[in-house]
């Protein structure tokens, strides 16, 4: 008898099965969306993309409803086998269960053994995705041979002059009006959720990710490397392809992704300097936290180098953005809200900056994220957030906090204009919430951060014993409050 292959929620591409006949288990466990406060949208989209799944494979397809998945494992006759989890806590539940048989991971392009085989070669210095990267391109052989010739393309000097069509619209059908109903009853029984609902925006079937990704090579990454750091009040998706729940649902293939991406630039219809970026996100960051989250042992999620010890305010926490004063802070949290989804930058310059700044735990704010982003995984936010944003992991993923002012903010986005904030101001009734709370942020950590050569002359700079004291008083008054 042929194994029965269970799909979970992150393994719903054709790739994660291995021929037309393969029957199939799909679980829908209620307990995932009991045990916390999950942003609405995000639940639809775990619901519809399982529900669309099984529609595809119609006959060939099981699909379960149970309180918990081993109740829903106990109603199915028959050998199954399931790949790879993506928690330590599914791989520990998976292996519990007499019979399941554990699949390796898919859906990735490195092997954890050659990842592992990498890792612990000889070599100065912590890990750092850079050298992952370079190794990654080596054998895949990203980026060999001639690029095509690039048409130049006219310069943009803001973002006022970018436009691009918009992605493929996402059309919802009558399973999304039965999961949409079916959420409304759960609310009314008391589960909670956070965010606002609303249309589906984001695919929740391989063919419509599938055209996504298609539409971002031909129209927006030309523009990818120019505009990915940008941030803009007045369009919050620039050139970005809004493909991270596509990729982490399992509905696309990184691997035809990166390739599809190369062949925009060696077709000539991309530079490298926009290819890349895009390459770099999936073949480089997104291997790289997978990997780490597995190589790495499980205390790595209790790091918190900085002794942040500060609870995230229930104004953050409950994306209450029409609290907040602060322009980007506001609108990026409003995007949260609204959209479940925000860009790496509007994630780690604003959202990310701010919890570090005020010194917020970073286990929590992870939760935060996973939870309240429509990409949202464990092995992701874990890494980015308690690592790279928070810096709580002794620069084990990034060399240095991710701690910004007003100014660089300013930098990169349209928010300081017609914001009651001045970036460039650190004391006073207009200072800059990120500019006072960076000044104060290097105060509060300063015998931590002075071996740091990089941030040797912004600390030598606020030595001032007065005005050190001044921004630390104007910050601690501030305190949890909605900036």
């Amino acid at each position: 008898m042929s194994s029965r292959r269970w799909l979970l929620a992150d393994q719903l591409g054709p790739h994660f099965l291995d021929d037309a006949a393969q029957p199939v288990l799909l679980v829908e466990a209620r307990e995932l969306f009991r045990r916390r406060p999950m942003h609405r949208q995000k639940a639809h989209l775990l619901l519809s993309a399982l529900r669309h799944r099984a529609a595809e494979l119609g006959d060939r397809a099981l699909l379960v409803r149970a309180d918990t998945f081993r109740q829903a494992l106990e109603r199915v006759d028959g050998p199954v086998e399931v790949c790879h989890p993506p928690s330590r806590a599914g791989l520990a539940f998976a292996r519990s269960v007499p019979g399941l048989t554990v699949l390796p991971p898919r859906g990735f392009l490195v092997r954890r053994e050659d990842f592992a085989a990498w890792a612990d070669a000889d070599r100065r210095g912590p890990l750092r995705v850079s050298d992952f990267y370079r190794w990654a391109r080596r054998e895949h052989g990203v980026f060999e041979g001639p690029p095509g010739r690039v048409p130049r393309r006219p310069r943009r000097a803001a973002t006022a002059g970018l436009v691009a069509p918009a992605p493929p619209p996402i059309v919802e059908d009558d399973i999304d009006a039965e999961v949409r109903a079916e959420l409304d009853g759960w609310e009314r029984d008391g589960v909670r959720f956070v965010g606002r609902d609303g249309p589906r925006r984001y695919p929740a079937t391989h063919a419509e990710a599938d055209a996504r990704l298609r539409h971002f090579v031909a129209h927006r990454l030309p523009d990818y490397g120019r505009y990915q750091e940008v941030m803009s009040a007045g369009d919050p998706l620039l050139t970005h392809s809004v493909l991270s729940s596509s990729f982490n649902l399992g509905l696309l293939d990184p691997a035809e992704a990166v390739r599809a991406a190369e062949g925009a630039w060696r077709d000539g219809a991309a530079s490298l300097s926009a290819v890349e970026p895009f390459i770099r996100g999936l073949l480089g960051w997104r291997e790289f936290l997978w990997q780490l989250y597995w190589y790495h042992e499980p205390g790595y999620r209790g790091g918190n180098w900085l002794a942040a010890t500060e609870p995230l305010p229930d104004w953050f926490a409950g994306l209450d953005a029409d609290a907040v004063e602060a322009r980007c802070l506001a609108d990026v949290l409003a995007g949260v809200r609204d959209r479940a989804w925000a860009h790496h930058a509007q994630r780690l310059l604003v959202l990310g900056n701010y919890a570090l700044q005020r010194g917020w735990r970073p286990a929590e704010l992870a939760d935060w994220f996973r939870d309240c982003f429509v990409d949202g995984t464990d092995w992701v936010m874990n890494a980015t957030v308690i690592g790279m944003s928070q810096y709580a992991d002794l620069g084990r993923i990034d060399t240095r906090p991710y701690a910004v002012d007003g100014r660089y903010i300013d930098e990169l986005s349209d928010y300081c204009t017609g914001c009651r904030y001045q970036p460039e101001t650190t004391l006073g009734d207009l200072a800059c919430p990120y500019t006072g709370g960076f000044d104060a942020f290097l105060h509060r950590n300063h015998d931590r951060l002075v071996g740091d050569a990089r941030l040797a002359a912004e600390l030598a700079e606020r030595d001032d014993p007065q005005l050190r004291d001044a921004v630390l008083a104007q910050e601690d008054k501030r305190g949890s409050s909605p900036p």
